[in-house]
């Protein structure tokens, strides 16, 4: 779906006209919450948002998974498989499933380390488990009761925040903020902005962890687009941070394309944009969550579009390191 306008501005007309569904909404939401998680024996951290839509949480998990990895673990994401259609538990397969089958973010997150599918996550926490996981990372899920978690990271936009602030529908949470922050171990505002200093001082007054990141873009993609003349496109949660992310890095889109997060790409759609492109000697660019979805597709042959990989780099990863062995260690003694 596509975020509307008023989530992102003081709150206006149409949050309060929905605030009575937002109540229910809430109501629901904070009811789900309190229920206890089922352990699985392993450690398990959470990469989460307290909003609907994208702040970053996919290239957190990815990172995460790498520092464990470096620390001689052997995680395993586990992820919802959002817009997938394999209930799971299942073992991701770059090479056989497509977006269609799992979702376009477990085809990232296998690039970094194993990937599980499963809407039920305590099943596939099991899977993990079973196929020699020694920690757990979970791209999505702070609002899923049904697995305990040792750690809570939200991850949030420096520049957007939380908008108005207000549940859904009338706002973008997912659930209300207090309850929310009482399942926070830490914070990860990705990108320069003050929209998160509120949240900041919130988490820190808890004793939480607060750390900045930002997004690094793959040097070889920057090498290879700076100076070219591009039409980016991207159908993520702030197609805007890609469009940013390409002008910091040194690439001015001449034009650019916004679709909805998770976007379903038509043939149609793809041959209006090549179309596009040729009339003005543009190069196709689009996220690498978009590109993973489009492979394998109704666009058969996507060579004359090119992927644009960004990772994350902490601020202070020592103190992250820290953290995640420290919920290990409590987790392993528990």
């Amino acid at each position: 779906m596509r975020e509307p306008a008023f989530w992102w501005r003081p709150v206006s007309w149409p949050s309060r006209a929905l605030a009575p569904l937002s109540s229910i909404y809430g109501f629901v939401a904070t009811r789900r919450l309190a229920r206890a998680g089922a352990a699985v024996g392993l450690p398990v951290i959470c990469v989460g948002n307290y909003h609907v839509g994208g702040a970053g949480k996919t290239p957190v998990a990815i990172a995460l998974a790498r520092l464990l990895g470096d620390a001689g673990e052997r995680p395993f994401l586990l992820s919802r498989g959002y817009g997938g259609s394999l209930e799971g538990p299942v073992r991701v397969d770059p090479d056989k499933h497509r977006a269609a089958d799992v979702g376009d973010e477990p085809l990232l997150l296998a690039t970094a380390a194993p990937t599980i599918v499963a809407r039920d996550r305590v099943a596939g926490a099991r899977l993990a488990k079973t196929q020699g996981a020694s920690v757990i990372v979970m791209d999505d899920g702070l609002q899923n009761p049904s697995l305990k978690k040792h750690l809570a990271l939200v991850v949030v936009d420096g520049a957007r925040g939380v908008g108005n602030g207000r549940v859904f529908p009338a706002g973008p949470m997912r659930a209300p903020l207090d309850r929310q922050l009482r399942r926070t171990d830490g914070l990860i505002i990705i990108g320069d902005g003050a929209a998160a200093d509120d949240l900041a001082g919130a988490v820190a007054a808890r004793g939480g962890l607060v750390l900045r990141a930002r997004f690094v873009p793959d040097s070889k993609a920057v090498a290879d687009l700076r100076g070219r003349r591009v039409l980016a496109f991207a159908g993520i949660g702030d197609p805007k941070r890609f469009f940013v992310t390409l002008r910091a890095a040194g690439i001015d889109p001449a034009e650019v394309r916004a679709f909805a997060d998770h976007h379903p790409y038509r043939l149609e759609e793809i041959e209006a944009l090549r179309a596009a492109a040729r009339s003005d000697d543009l190069l196709l660019v689009t996220t690498e969550k978009d590109f993973v979805r489009l492979r394998g597709t109704i666009a058969k042959d996507i060579s004359d579009i090119a992927a644009f990989p960004i990772s994350v780099a902490f601020d202070n990863e020592a103190e992250l390191c820290r953290c995640l062995r420290k919920a290990m260690a409590g987790a392993r003694t528990s």
